[in-house]
């Protein structure tokens, strides 16, 4: 046992006198942590809203978004604004719809003066980066910082669709400064066709069961397994980024929201307004506000989450936005959503598109009314060159229910009107039943006036929608 010298007995009671008298010095004050909340958005590429464990697919291994699930919220009747990419992520960054904010075409930019987050947030003393796909411009109305790339880098990054996600530097993003509150958007490349990625093998295609949209065939089936596997592929992404957030000490005051972007590109998903193609998979999990397990079925957009954000760091309500904020419905203070959720499919300018073939859509919490603008043209897309569309075709000739999925693909009505508390999956067409008069009659009032809105003229406005295309954009090899 070391015992006090001497010289330290003596110098002891001096140091206590000097300590008692001496003037007080105290250091300089550290800058408190930020009270405002860290945002994180993951957009997943064209996942079906059904295919998640937690949205009840038993087939689907999904353990990180089911987990995501039973730490937050899941928004069941969320809805993107388009089903295809590019519409979607810039309606969602910009609070626009598409039509209004000009990118209502695939590989579409917004229109000259449309802001996007980065322009609302880092006023509000935010850092805004991105992370992955970006496939939105004019780059100058994204003016997102991005991570582990040079912004001309990043906008080259969908050139390649091997390309991996940069994950070290979102986690260096997360972590790089404790004191000021961050936004990042991580977007993945996944389950995105054409479905090379993840283990297919553990998903046998005989044993899937097929949602009542589908046509069962063995190309049907095989498409699935590999798309299945390439759903889990992204879930391991998804568990990547939210171990950066728990890890960084912050996951409390942490918004982690998830969203499936649009459906896959299995026919009647993608492309169409079907809730395949419009209904979001949507999470939030945010443990200082957000309880645990929670569900909310109320009815919210896409355009919706800018001016939560907004509202989340402390800003005024922005007057001429699309979007509502739906803080509220996340923190439970509220249960109401929407009246009406909206969205538009043009057709003019995808690759291997028609001339024309544009498509309206209005639905409350159970009717859903679809206008075609042109009933009288074939729709066509990449996805119907494909050998499993042909087996559709070729089982449609001794099969009924597969030759009138094949052809309802590509030949529609003017209207359709579905029922989806009892017909989820829209497989019978109501809209020429006397007795949905009332019905028809009302959402097509409530869809006049959102074109009107929009600026939409219908049949006129898609036939500009190539004005709409433009070199600002990078467009990707694929259909997008």
């Amino acid at each position: 046992m070391n015992r006090p010298s001497l010289l330290q007995k003596a110098v002891a009671p001096v140091a206590l006198f000097l300590a008692q008298t001496a003037p007080i010095h105290v250091p300089p004050a550290k800058a408190a942590p930020t009270t405002k909340p860290n945002i994180v958005v993951m957009i997943a590429d064209d996942l079906t809203y059904h295919d998640l464990g937690c949205w009840g697919n038993k087939d689907v291994k999904t353990p990180n978004l089911d987990r995501l699930a039973a730490q937050g919220m899941r928004l069941t009747s969320c809805y993107t604004p388009a089903p295809v990419c590019s519409p979607t992520r810039q309606a969602l960054y910009t609070g626009l719809f598409p039509v209004k904010n000009g990118a209502y075409p695939n590989h579409a930019i917004v229109r000259p003066g449309v802001k996007s987050l980065p322009f609302y947030l880092k006023p509000l003393g935010y850092r805004v980066g991105l992370v992955g796909k970006t496939h939105f411009g004019p780059p100058a109305n994204f003016p997102f910082e991005y991570p582990g790339q040079a912004a001309n880098e990043a906008q080259t990054d969908n050139e390649n669709e091997e390309k991996t996600l940069n994950f070290g530097a979102a986690e260096q993003f997360i972590n790089r400064d404790k004191k000021q509150p961050y936004c990042l958007v991580v977007t993945p490349h996944e389950p995105h066709s054409p479905w090379n990625k993840g283990d297919a093998s553990v998903y046998k295609p005989a044993q899937l069961k097929l949602a009542p949209y589908l046509v069962d065939t063995p190309l049907t089936r095989r498409a699935l397994s590999r798309y299945y596997g390439e759903v889990t592929y992204l879930d391991q992404q998804v568990g990547q980024v939210m171990d950066f957030v728990d890890k960084s000490g912050q996951a409390d005051n942490t918004l982690f929201l998830f969203v499936s972007e649009q459906g896959s590109s299995l026919p009647h998903g993608k492309w169409t307004l079907y809730d395949a193609g419009i209904r979001s998979a949507t999470i939030a999990r945010w443990p200082a506000k957000i309880k645990a397990g929670a569900t909310s079925d109320a009815l919210c957009q896409y355009v919706d989450f800018l001016p939560t954000f907004i509202e989340m760091a402390g800003g005024k309500p922005i007057a001429n936005l699309d979007g509502r904020s739906i803080l509220q419905l996340l923190t439970g203070e509220s249960t109401k959503g929407r009246d009406f959720v909206y969205a538009e499919e043009t057709s003019r300018g995808i690759i291997a598109g028609p001339e024309a073939y544009g498509i309206r859509a209005v639905a409350d919490k159970r009717w859903k009314y679809i206008l075609n603008l042109n009933p009288d043209a074939i729709f066509k897309n990449t996805e119907v060159n494909t050998p499993l569309f042909a087996s559709w075709v070729r089982k449609g000739q001794t099969d009924a229910f597969a030759k009138e999925q094949a052809e309802r693909y590509q030949h529609r009505p003017a209207v359709e009107l579905y029922d989806l508390q009892n017909d989820p999956f829209e497989l019978k067409n109501l809209a020429g039943q006397s007795e949905q008069k009332s019905n028809l009659t009302r959402l097509r009032a409530a869809l006049d006036a959102w074109m009107k809105d929009q600026g939409d003229e219908g049949v006129k406005t898609e036939m500009e929608a190539k004005e709409h295309q433009g070199s600002g954009l990078v467009k990707r090899k694929v259909a997008g």
